[in-house]
C-alpha cells in the first residue's frame, strides 16, 4: 500500500499535485482542510468547534484531527493507499499518524515537499483567493497561516528526515513537470 505525506505552506499546490497523484496512482485523497470545511458546511458539532478554531489562524487540536483522519481510513479498507495533505503539521501528529497506521499494518511510504518561496506563496493565495472566495485565504488569516507553517509545521520535516522518506521538490515552475518529478521521486 502507498501511503504519501504531501507537505507545502498553504499555497505550495498540494490540491493540484494531490489530484495528479490520486489519478496517477489510485489513491484516496485525505485532505484535512477538506474534512474541515465538510464539517464546517454541515454545521456538525464538531465543525462549529473547527470554524473556531480557524477563524482563529490556530492548529486544529490533534485529537480531532486524528479522530478524523481514522474515520476516514476507515471507510476505504480496499484502498491502494492515501494521500496526506495537510497533515501531519506537527511532530505529534506525525507519530499518532504512525502509530495509528502501524495498528493496522501500515505505514508511511513516501513524504513529499513542495518547497516555494513565501512570495510566491502570497501571490497564489491571493489569486486563488479572487477565483475560489475559500474565507480561509482572507489576508490575516493567510498571514497567520503562512506563519504556522514556517514556524511551526516545518519542524515535522526532520522528523521524516531521520526516517528516510523525505523528498523535497521546487513547487515552483510548470504544473507537469512538477507532477513529473514527484511521479518520479515515488516510482523510485
Amino acid at each position: 500500500m502507498l501511503n504519501i505525506v504531501l507537505f507545502g505552506p498553504p499555497g505550495a499546490g498540494k490540491g493540484t499535485q494531490s489530484e495528479r497523484l490520486i489519478e496517477k496512482f489510485g489513491l484516496v485523497h485525505l485532505s484535512t482542510g477538506d474534512m474541515f470545511r465538510m464539517h464546517i458546511n454541515e454545521n456538525t458539532e464538531l465543525g462549529q468547534k473547527v470554524k473556531q478554531i480557524i477563524a482563529d489562524g490556530i492548529l486544529v487540536d490533534d485529537s480531532i484531527t486524528i479522530a478524523m483522519l481514522e474515520f476516514e481510513i476507515d471507510k476505504h479498507p480496499d484502498s491502494k493507499g492515501f494521500i496526506f495533505d495537510g497533515f501531519p503539521r506537527t511532530v505529534a501528529q506525525a507519530e499518532a499518524l504512525d502509530k495509528f497506521l502501524n495498528e493496522k499494518n501500515l505505514n508511511i511510504s513516501k513524504v513529499l515537499q513542495l518547497d516555494v518561496d513565501e512570495n510566491v506563496i502570497k501571490e497564489r493565495i491571493a489569486l486563488r483567493q479572487k477565483v475560489s472566495g475559500r474565507a480561509d485565504d482572507g489576508a490575516d488569516k493567510l498571514l497567520k497561516r503562512i506563519d504556522e507553517y514556517f514556524n511551526k509545521t516545518v519542524h515535522v520535516l526532520p522528523y521524516y528526515i531521520a526516517q528516510g522518506k523525505l523528498t523535497t521538490i521546487s513547487g515552483v515552475g510548470e504544473i507537469d513537470a512538477i507532477s513529473q518529478k514527484l511521479f518520479s521521486a515515488i516510482e523510485n
